[in-house]
């Protein structure tokens, strides 16, 4: 199984995410994450969707989105040549004994403390996938209360990757 991440740029319309993810559901195909989000120009929406299958079902999938009627631009996000982040929550149980380790932890990790109560921390890091992986294994000494993940985000390097419509 191969792992594709796509970009599509849309119109910014009522029911364009339901639609798109409908074409999903319909033929099978699985969705790893899907983010959207608003771009500078607010008749458009960027949606970053991270699926896998054979080479056969992403070239399917590709020509499948691009047929959409909302659906201005697809392309790859190809690894070496585009940046990926992910944004996550991490809720951890934290008494007295475990407050000053976990810290530890995520500043190594460069994460921040953004809710201290009396028995837990919720932590945000920023990084790609294999950072927020490595962070959580680093955590598993803790008692992980809740996590929330974005999915990816992702563009491509330079000024030629760059879509005007």
């Amino acid at each position: 199984m191969n792992r594709k991440v796509f970009q599509l740029l849309v119109d910014n319309t009522a029911g364009v995410l339901s639609r798109i993810s409908g074409l999903f559901s319909r033929r099978g195909y699985n969705i790893e994450s899907i983010t959207a989000g608003i771009t500078s120009d607010e008749r458009y929406t960027r949606i970053t969707i991270v699926t896998s299958g054979d080479d056969e079902i992403l070239d399917q999938i590709e020509k499948q989105v691009a047929k959409l009627v909302d659906v201005r631009n697809i392309k790859e996000l190809a690894p070496d040549n585009s940046v990926y982040r992910e944004l996550v929550l991490i809720k951890v149980k934290a008494g007295n004994e475990d407050r000053q380790g976990i810290i530890a932890v995520a500043d190594i990790f460069r994460a921040k403390i953004v809710d201290v109560a009396p028995d837990s921390l919720i932590i945000e890091l920023t990084g790609n996938q294999s950072k927020i992986d490595a962070f959580i294994s680093l955590l598993a000494g803790y008692e992980i209360l809740e996590i929330a993940r974005t999915g990816i985000a992702g563009l491509g390097r330079g000024t030629e990757t760059v879509t005007y419509l």
